[in-house]
């Protein structure tokens, strides 16, 4: 696999937005792992294709008129030939290099950003490759429960060794964006000038543009806006300098919106999937993880260096190896995380409206995206457990809220609980409860994965309080939930009340305290 670079020119970074978050990156790995070491071809690419669509990663638009109960479903199966039937009246209008257009190419979209970050290599015509790092995602995501810190971590080598003018990009921009960026911090950072403040949101459309990795030359690029306007510019101004930066007029090629919009959002996404960046002043900045520091210091250290890549084997070698030192975590004393992150949460109860976290409940629970400045870069299933520990908090002024989300240094969870903990442990004088919450609406994810491991939980919390009930919340709530709930109750005297986020917000309008919810419970 030789490299022919043909001439190319400087572009501003860009990310997929097709892959947004790295659980869907990893899910999209499980389905090519049975075809590892295959030769793609266009009949491989099809039977991978079906995978896709049948653990309903894609839907298209005739799948959702055709088939749209089965596909709501969460339990169906699509058959071989209902698989085939959506495919076969679901063109894809589109083409990418190397690939057939239509479907051959909608798999390169699916499956590209995965081969830039060294998770696997594919051509047509050679065997398909999942290097260390893509087993090592895969073996993370397919763990019961997921192993978020372990996919963080991965992601983490990957980030920190991602070049912008990699073999797949045909770009003249040279830097490593996450390194170009911790190393800005940290410039900012010793400058006593700058009050500690990190990058500025805005201030993210020039590391988008830079062309190379000269971080020095960046900062004082920074610092020269700041003295002239401080943090208060228009985007028009921003994208000026941008073009300058390029070397282009070219307005029509290189547009406002993506490179002061869009692409910032992409950026910020990419950035903190990694674990050592954090947002603060309500997201208007981007900062250190303090919690991380060994790693960051580790990486600007070790991963300064722009490589060069001789063939595509080099690259993919380079990419995929894990980097022993990344997945080791510095344990941080408990006492003082669980303060970081009780203080976020009467912060942020503070900060919002009941009704705003309601709203947001509702847009996470209907997977709409969020525009709120700080949840948006909160991936689904964990914003979802932290809005709720945010408005049992504004609810029940009585209740201590105990979530068991992981956080980073500003208190913002980082992934949800971890499997051998319920989500959010309350008390109050009386009860010990717990809440647990999902956004899976399937009966077996519900029955299986929630509510059985909710007895669990509420019997372990009996052994020293004989007055326990949980609260299983989620988008909608499966009938056999209320039916195992029963079998609970009348076996072990248990209370698991389920409810639908819908029906959960109602509720806590209507009521005082939250053991008024035990007048739902399901055996009376």
């Amino acid at each position: 696999m030789l490299l022919i670079m043909p001439r190319i020119r400087n572009k501003p970074l860009s990310f997929s937005t097709t892959m947004r978050n790295p659980e869907r990156i990893a899910s999209f790995l499980n389905c090519i792992l049975p075809f590892e070491n295959q030769i793609l071809t266009n009949d491989i690419i099809l039977k991978i294709l079906k995978n896709i669509i049948e653990k309903k990663l894609y839907k298209t638009n005739y799948e959702l008129r055709r088939y749209r109960d089965k596909y709501l479903d969460e339990e169906y199966n699509f058959t071989d030939s209902e698989l085939n039937d959506i495919i076969s009246n679901s063109p894809q209008n589109h083409k990418e290099a190397g690939f057939d257009k239509g479907w051959p190419s909608r798999f390169d979209t699916f499956y590209k950003l995965s081969k830039e970050f060294g998770f696997m290599y594919y051509e047509i015509g050679k065997p398909i490759i999942i290097t260390s790092a893509g087993h090592m995602l895969i073996d993370a995501f397919n763990e019961i429960p997921c192993n978020d810190k372990k996919i963080r971590n991965i992601f983490l080598n990957s980030m920190m060794k991602y070049q912008i003018n990699n073999p797949y990009r045909r770009n003249a921009n040279y830097n490593i964006p996450l390194v170009l960026l911790l190393q800005v911090i940290k410039l900012l950072k010793d400058d006593p000038e700058e009050n500690d403040a990190g990058v500025f949101k805005k201030e993210l459309s020039l590391f988008i543009c830079w062309k190379d990795n000269n971080a020095e030359s960046l900062y004082r690029k920074i610092k020269e806006i700041r003295e002239k306007h401080g943090y208060n510019y228009s985007d028009e101004y921003m994208y000026d300098i941008c073009l300058e930066i390029l070397d282009t007029d070219q307005r029509n090629y290189i547009k406002m919106e993506k490179v002061c919009g869009e692409t910032i959002d992409e950026y910020i996404r990419k950035m903190r999937i990694t674990g050592v960046i954090s947002l603060r002043g309500n997201g208007r900045f981007l900062d250190f993880n303090t919690l991380e520091m060994n790693k960051i210091d580790y990486i600007l250290k070790t991963y300064t260096e722009i490589k060069t890549f001789d063939s595509l084997d080099d690259y993919t070698m380079y990419m995929g190896t894990v980097d022993p030192k990344i997945l080791s975590s510095e344990e941080i004393e408990l006492s003082k995380l669980d303060k970081i992150k009780m203080d976020a949460l009467y912060k942020f109860s503070e900060l919002y409206t009941k009704e705003q976290i309601f709203n947001e409940l509702k847009v996470v629970s209907k997977t709409k995206e969020s525009r709120d400045p700080i949840l948006r870069f909160i991936n689904a299933p964990t914003r979802l457990e932290f809005l709720l520990s945010i408005s049992l908090v504004q609810n029940f002024k009585e209740l201590k809220v105990f979530p068991n989300y992981p956080v980073d240094d500003e208190g913002l969870p980082t992934f949800t609980a971890g499997g051998d903990m319920a989500d959010i442990l309350c008390k109050d004088e009386k009860y010990d409860s717990t809440v647990e919450v999902t956004l899976a609406c399937g009966r077996s994810v519900q029955v299986n994965n929630e509510i059985i491991p909710i007895r669990r939980h509420l019997l372990k919390l009996k052994e020293t309080n004989d007055n326990v009930f949980s609260v299983f919340i989620a988008p909608k709530i499966h009938e056999d939930v209320y039916q195992v709930s029963l079998i609970y109750k009348l076996r072990e005297n248990i209370d698991i009340l389920a409810f639908d986020i819908e029906d959960i917000i109602e509720k806590f309008k209507s009521i005082s305290e939250f053991k008024d919810l035990l007048r739902y419970k399901v055996v009376e």
